[in-house]
């Protein structure tokens, strides 16, 4: 059960590009905890991290909660420097390692196409000796992902995944969508709540918090612009009885995209697990797509390429 969804948890960690200064909030750490061991027995095992998020401390802390456990999937990732140099990946991946109190990644990610040829090259040994256990790319262009394909099977290996910005705001990625699914490359999709603009909870009156990055990415002007696509949303949710903030995610899946999903609270993880049951009727899928258009916005983070 829920096998393929994936639990982001960039809004944990404390520190620089962590839960404060990107979202705004702070969790305690008993109740991630809490929230961890419940998505986990509600069958969410694949959990997606990075070495960026909160500097570390989000690693350190999903490490702690894992603690040995060996059914846990995991996913993190290594954000290049812009100067290439040999051996960085492999410290970076030693170091997320050793936050994690693990010895192999079941799925390591070049964050960013920075280098990213040069930067495959260099995870070839990991791949070798099996500490990774399958590479993905991140923020990436279907040129990007072509030549991955060709570099990593000259060398004997296949590239395993692509994580891209996908959702409702962020509409434009069904033609590498569809070339994943079709070459056997997972796809995850990130920011399919647009860091919580999509999950029904904010609006124009009731936005985020004024120091926080979300915030300045996502202006009350923007609220005000999608306040149609979320009242379409929340008459779909009742439709299927189910809770608003999942009903960008069903949309994701039915595009054929696998959704990385920021859980924070033993709630959210119930609210997921429900909504998974439900598949989106396509005459929705399309309501949602013609509404989600119709605002003229196209989401994209600040670290994104154009």
């Amino acid at each position: 059960m829920n096998n393929d969804v994936m639990v982001g948890t960039w809004a944990w960690g404390p520190g620089n590009n962590g839960s404060q200064m990107v979202f705004g909030k702070s969790y305690d750490e008993n109740s991630l905890k809490d929230t961890f061991e419940e998505a986990v027995r509600l069958g969410f095992t694949k959990w997606d991290t990075a070495a960026v998020y909160g500097m570390g401390s989000c690693e350190k802390l999903l490490g702690r909660f894992m603690n040995g456990r060996d059914d846990i999937f995991l996913s993190t990732k290594y954000f290049p420097n812009k100067k290439f140099k040999v051996g960085d990946l492999e410290k970076s991946f030693e170091e997320s390692m050793e936050r994690l109190g693990i010895k192999s990644a079941d799925l390591f990610w070049i964050h960013k196409p920075i280098n990213l040829k040069e930067n495959l090259k260099d995870a070839i040994p990991l791949l070798n000796d099996g500490r990774i256990k399958s590479i993905g790319i991140s923020n990436v262009s279907m040129q990007d992902i072509k030549m991955a394909e060709e570099l990593l099977s000259k060398e004997g290996f296949k590239l395993g995944a692509v994580q891209n910005h996908f959702s409702l705001l962020r509409n434009d990625q069904q033609t590498i969508i569809d070339y994943c699914n079709s070459k056997g490359i997972k796809y995850y999709a990130y920011m399919v709540l647009e860091q919580g603009a999509l999950a029904g909870r904010y609006n124009a009156k009731h936005h985020f918090p004024a120091f926080s990055m979300r915030n300045l990415s996502f202006s009350k002007r923007k609220f005000k612009k999608i306040e149609g696509l979320l009242g379409l949303m929340n008459k779909i949710a009742l439709n299927y009885n189910i809770d608003k903030s999942q009903v960008p995610i069903l949309w994701v899946i039915a595009k054929g995209a696998i959704p990385i999903v920021g859980i924070t609270k033993k709630k959210y993880a119930e609210l997921l697990a429900d909504a998974l049951k439900v598949k989106l009727d396509p005459a929705d899928i399309d309501r949602l797509t013609a509404e989600a258009a119709a605002t003229g916005i196209r989401q994209q983070g600040m670290w994104e390429p154009q």
